[in-house]
């Protein structure tokens, strides 16, 4: 990778995963000083182009009420430049390959860069566990797991690849959270069915005061309701999200409408096909990577400072609707906001004996939120196949950083597919309070049978 900051280059020759460790006394205390509480570089960059963090949104815009979709507290930013597929070679260094091969398929294709905002932010007892995690938090199985840390982000000063996939997973998200949201993948003319879903979350991980023993090896648990079109409505999938899922693999059950049973459902993993996406994604592209780190080596390429989506209040506002978002080919990007943010590169490769539809991928991490906003995925030729990408906003009722709009991009296909879309409807409620007994197989079929 061109560029690397010179402070991770070192990251590059270090033990292998099986030997990771804590971090030490000494450098865990840079967390809160030249690092922020999540281990990101606290100060901007040499030109000013990426500004010091100074604490992220913690203070919803005036007028914002809780249930209100989220104003734009940067509606007045214009932007600085716009890429296009006649000028991409001069951002080049700052690009990614699967942006570049975008500029390249498509003629009409831009990015809108705008101001640097570091706006994510976390409340300060995520800041907290994970100071402590930094001395305590281990890898485990080869990568498969993690142990000894619980609440915050387990590796905030990360010395493996791996680590920082397990930062992604482990991420801040709320603690109980419900979604009602539309996925379309639009044919090449642009034609579409919009699929409708109500989430619910439950971040086990998260919770309050939970220890790492009390965890029980279950990071999360969702609930995924299928509301329309008619002919897929009234499946329902539950989840527990493991964290060894060497160990313990992910456990799930779905029940069919159509048979009014509830089963096992051992095929939501890997690369198995997403719900109702067309072909378009696999079970582990949800949410940008979830699910088992096995089947992969995790190399930290280091840290660069490149153009990613962030702040994407114009995706989520209710001013927008769905037809106006998804247009023929790729999404409307006069709609996309991008910035200059520091980014961990983290390139997995298929590890030999096993099995995926993406030999390679390559991951882009926010270094102030751990969240994934982009991904690179390569076919058996070693060829660019499909490029993701993560449209975040602050959620400053939650003090979470996550994604409004997923966006993955099928070059081979000329088609992509939208999950997250929530426009003209409901949105993220952060209200709401789940137990782990609400994600039981009982109460699955309590919920089917109503």
């Amino acid at each position: 990778m061109k560029k690397l900051i010179p402070s991770a280059l070192l990251l590059a020759s270090l033990l292998t995963t099986s030997m990771q460790a804590a971090v030490s006394e000494s450098e865990a205390a840079r967390l809160g000083r030249d690092l922020t509480p999540l281990g990101a570089e606290k100060t901007g960059n040499a030109d000013g182009t990426i500004p010091a963090w100074n604490g992220g949104i913690t203070t919803p815009p005036a007028g914002y009420k809780i249930g209100d979709h989220h104003p734009d507290p940067f509606a007045s930013d214009q932007p600085l430049y716009t890429i296009t597929n006649q000028n991409f070679a001069q951002y080049e260094a700052r690009l990614t390959p699967g942006q570049m091969a975008l500029l390249k398929a498509y003629p009409d294709y831009k990015m809108l860069v705008y101001a640097t905002h570091r706006s994510a932010a976390n409340p300060q007892r995520i800041y907290d566990a994970t100071r402590a995690n930094a001395t305590t938090a281990k890898i485990v199985n080869g990568g498969a797991g993690f142990a000894d840390a619980s609440v915050g982000p387990p590796f905030p000063i990360p010395q493996s690849g791996v680590e920082v996939i397990w930062n992604h997973l482990a991420r801040y998200r709320g603690i109980s959270a419900a979604r009602s949201f539309g996925q379309a993948a639009p044919s090449r003319g642009g034609s579409y069915t919009m699929v409708e879903f109500e989430d619910t979350f439950l971040f086990n991980y998260s919770r309050p005061g939970l220890t790492p023993k009390e965890l029980d090896n279950v990071l999360a648990y969702l609930k995924q309701s299928v509301v329309g079109p008619a002919r897929l409505a009234g499946t329902i999938l539950i989840v527990h999200e493991t964290l060894d899922q060497v160990k313990e693999p992910r456990r799930a059950w779905v029940y069919n409408a159509g048979q009014r049973r509830v089963r096992r459902a051992p095929n939501v993993a890997y690369d198995n096909p997403g719900t109702a996406a067309d072909g378009m994604r696999t079970s582990d592209q949800f949410d940008m990577f979830t699910g088992a780190t096995d089947r992969y080596d995790w190399k930290l390429v280091g840290k660069r400072e490149m153009i990613v989506p962030y702040n994407s209040y114009k995706l989520h506002s209710d001013q927008v609707k769905y037809k106006e978002i998804l247009t023929p080919l790729h999404i409307n990007q006069d709609l996309a906001r991008y910035e200059l943010h520091r980014v961990w590169v983290v390139e997995a490769t298929l590890k030999s004996g096993t099995s995926h539809i993406y030999p390679r991928r390559t991951f882009y991490v926010d270094e102030d939120s751990w969240q994934i906003l982009a991904v690179d995925q390569y076919d058996a030729r070693g060829q660019m196949w499909r490029v993701s990408e993560a449209h975040c906003i602050n959620y400053y009722d939650a003090l979470t950083f996550w994604s409004t709009l997923e966006v993955h991009t099928d070059l081979l296909a000329g088609r992509y597919l939208a999950i997250g879309l929530d426009n003209e409807g409901k949105m993220y409620d952060f209200s709401l309070k789940f137990t782990p007994a609400d994600y039981s197989p009982d109460a699955l079929r309590r919920e089917g049978v109503r």
